[in-house]
């Protein structure tokens, strides 16, 4: 996966969350060396990029190892393009080559 080059965090502003104990050491388990802030950070980024429409792909098709045919259940942002995949819709799930699994349009990885 492509990292995002993102502020210091000396240039940072302080901000105060509360979080379920159980939350907070699920993000811990889940971001390993990362640190689970850095997670955070990461995950509210994705979600006001996506919102926002300033999506940017964070994968390329050399990130995609294999790919299987799915039907979508809910709607999905294609991590390759960008599009939107509407549920019901027919879409692939690429597996990357950190093992993880990721929504693709079928157009995607065409050509």
């Amino acid at each position: 996966m492509h990292t995002i080059t993102r502020t210091p965090t000396t240039d940072m502003e302080v901000t105060s969350i509360r979080l379920e104990r159980e939350l907070k050491d699920k993000l811990k388990t889940l971001s390993g060396n990362q640190g689970y802030q850095a997670l955070i950070r990461d995950v509210l980024w994705n979600y006001v990029q996506q919102k926002s429409g300033e999506w940017k792909p964070r994968f390329s098709r050399d990130d995609i190892r294999a790919s299987i045919a799915a039907t979508a259940q809910q709607e999905e942002r294609c991590v390759l393009t960008g599009q939107l995949i509407q549920p019901q819709q027919p879409m692939l799930l690429g597996l990357t080559t950190t093992g993880d699994m990721v929504p693709l349009t079928i157009e995607s990885l065409a050509g």
